[in-house]
């Protein structure tokens, strides 16, 4: 399902706001970062590579963002515990919090646990982006009390989650796709994708229970020509297909960021909230039904749960 295009002027002007994205340096993080920017926001690059992340903002800034601001918030997905004290360290430092996207997710590379026998990839996308959200979330509540407040959480998934169809979420094996080959590693990929969608649904029942005004939005933003694909690719096809293929099929940073953008600060979801919340966009910026397995509400329910468990065991 596609929609017609859509610009920045598509969005609402975001001055006195406050943002976070996970990633940013570079790709479809960086891309929304800049139209965020531009709209007046003060947006967080959360990142691990400080001397990345700063020449990032630096880059920013000489292509214009206009009056908004940009700046580095450390932050490191491999690590929960981490995740965590980040994030309390970000409430010490603002007193609202309009807009969170999770944006960054675990690059190509071979399957190993982490410290708590979960697999580093679905840390990386899920288990530390859901640390995040809930150590946040108190403060996002806040604004969303504020007058004339437009609070939303949006998880940058992909078509990749249709890949598979997990029959539970309730045991920590569930969360853990071993990957030797190419096909493995887009199936376990697809899983922690899937979890995005999941997270976002259940995240959006809980808040409507509680009458809390916040908007959850997960979307793919299509199919991206960005470094971490070309890795991805290059691993296993060879570099010269791989340039081949992401030049004849694959959109530019600024088009495959425009969808998040939208999903952050689209002047429709502000105008049609109840449509939007719990949904699932496609480019550019279109509702669509996702796979069978994200609209479960018993996955939905398991992931969370048994997220919240992982959570707890690690102390947190």
């Amino acid at each position: 399902m596609f929609s017609a295009a859509i610009s920045e002027d598509d969005l609402i002007d975001l001055h006195g706001k406050v943002a976070i994205l996970t990633g940013g340096n570079t790709g479809i993080g960086y891309a929304t970062i800049q139209m965020l920017a531009r709209k007046g926001a003060k947006v967080y690059m959360a990142a691990r590579n400080g001397e990345r992340a700063k020449e990032a903002i630096e880059k920013l800034k000489a292509e214009n963002i206009n009056d908004g601001s940009v700046h580095w918030h450390s932050l490191d997905l491999s690590d929960p515990r981490a995740v965590q004290r980040s994030a309390k360290e970000f409430l010490e430092k603002e007193e609202r919090l309009d807009i969170l996207i999770n944006n960054a997710a675990a690059p190509a590379g071979p399957f190993k646990l982490a410290e708590d026998g979960i697999s580093n990839m679905m840390v990386i996308n899920h288990i530390s982006h859901f640390v995040l959200t809930e150590t946040l979330l108190p403060l996002m509540k806040a604004t969303a009390k504020e007058p004339g407040a437009d609070v939303r959480i949006v998880n940058v998934s992909s078509s990749m989650h249709a890949r598979v169809q997990p029959t539970t979420f309730a045991t920590k094996d569930a969360f853990n796709s071993d990957h030797h080959s190419w096909e493995e590693f887009m199936d376990a990929y697809g899983t922690t994708k899937l979890a995005n969608i999941l997270h976002v649904k259940a995240l959006q029942t809980r808040l409507n229970a509680q009458a809390t005004a916040i908007t959850c939005i997960a979307l793919h933003p299509g199919a991206v020509k960005t470094a971490g694909l070309q890795d991805a690719l290059g691993g296993h096809l060879g570099w010269f297909l791989t340039a081949c293929l992401t030049t004849l099929f694959f959109k530019s940073w600024r088009s495959g960021a425009m969808t998040v953008a939208f999903a952050a600060a689209g002047k429709k979801v502000a105008d049609q909230r109840e449509k939007y919340r719990g949904a699932y966009l496609v480019p550019t910026a279109a509702i669509a039904i996702p796979s069978r397995s994200a609209l479960d509400e018993r996955l939905q329910s398991e992931l969370y749960e048994s997220t919240e468990r992982f959570v707890t065991e690690m102390g947190l």
